[in-house]
């Protein structure tokens, strides 16, 4: 079986061990207050505790007093839950560490399940999404190279699970609007103010289906951003850049229509078209900043796995935890514990 399921099933011992021995008591915490080093309160006992059972806390300190010590405990917890590591503890952070430990372990048996169908020696060279991490990791010879934030699908347009092979960089791209988008959000737009598609910087090609076929002109207010990358697939999804940066500085990213925002995209693009001599620095730059929207077909293919797990361990070790976004393991838990 697969190194990732292995590193889970061994968190899952230490788990089980931890509830055998009574679990964690739940933490009591005003929604509003936030404690930072120097800070004095019972709650900050409470953390160093349940931080004590876990593991990430090693002291034995249990006064009310936020050490230097714990800022180190308090980083890595965050870190392994997806929040802002700033050491500093807020409700968010309360909110993840009352979660019972069965709880824990039945969303680690669960995410064990999906690993059992995760290829036991991916290709060497793979870009992986793991939707409710909100990131994307590209790895090289079977090691991780670099990662990059995303923001997703938003529930009702949820990303899907699937994989497939990138084999196309578009710079400067048009955007072709999808007819419900069309439907629902520009034909009212229109209605309102007749300027409105040379105002967004779009264009009618014609009509389809009793709709006008609309798309948005390259530049840098384009939905797509600068650069998209594709891996043709039935659902239509795709990575892009975007012009919208401040949604990554969110802790949960899902707000798209389907496609996955990167952070990013330039570091992707450069990544993709290292072997092909033609594209440097200068030469990606220019084609993201054109008028004209450019094609570049990959000499080599890379697969693109997308997937959702909502525990895991990763490269450096850590377990972690993240909400069920989109409900599947919900849906599986109905399955495995009926």
């Amino acid at each position: 079986v697969n190194i990732y399921y292995q590193r889970l099933k061994k968190e899952l011992e230490h788990y089980h061990a931890i509830d055998n021995a009574g679990g964690w008591q739940e933490i009591s915490a005003d929604k509003q207050k936030a404690y930072k080093p120097g800070d004095a309160a019972l709650i900050i006992r409470s953390v160093k505790e349940r931080l004590q059972i876990s593991g990430e806390n090693k002291g034995r300190d249990t006064t009310s007093f936020y050490s230097a010590e714990l800022v180190e405990a308090v980083k890595l917890k965050q870190r392994s839950f997806g929040l802002k590591e700033d050491g500093i503890i807020r409700y968010a952070l309360i909110k993840e560490l009352n979660i019972p430990v069965k709880e824990r372990i039945r969303q680690m048996l669960i995410n064990l399940e999906r690993m059992r169908w995760v290829p036991q020696q991916p290709e060497p060279n793979i870009i992986v999404v793991n939707i409710p991490e909100f990131r994307l990791h590209v790895f090289e010879d079977a090691k991780k190279l670099f990662s990059i934030n995303i923001v997703v699908g938003k529930e009702a347009h949820s990303t899907v699970i699937f994989t497939d092979k990138l084999k196309f960089v578009v710079f400067s791209p048009y955007w072709n609007v999808p007819p419900s988008i069309v439907r629902k959000e520009i034909l009212p737009a229109i209605r309102r103010n007749s300027n409105y598609l040379s105002k967004m910087n779009m264009e009618s090609t014609g009509n389809s289906g009793g709709l006008p076929v609309i798309r948005q002109k390259p530049g840098g207010a384009n939905a797509l951003g600068k650069v998209k990358f594709i891996f043709p697939n039935s659902y239509n999804i795709y990575f892009h850049d975007t012009p919208s940066k401040s949604l990554f500085n969110q802790d949960k990213r899902a707000f798209s229509h389907g496609c996955i925002r990167l952070a990013e995209p330039q570091k992707l693009a450069t990544y993709l078209l290292r072997n092909q001599p033609e594209w440097t620095t200068e030469t990606i730059n220019e084609a993201m900043n054109a008028s004209t929207e450019k094609w570049v077909p990959l000499t080599k293919e890379v697969p693109v796995f997308i997937s959702y797990f909502t525990s895991w361990v990763d490269s450096e070790g850590l377990l972690n935890f993240r909400e069920d976004i989109y409900g599947h393991d919900k849906k599986m838990a109905m399955q495995l514990f009926n």
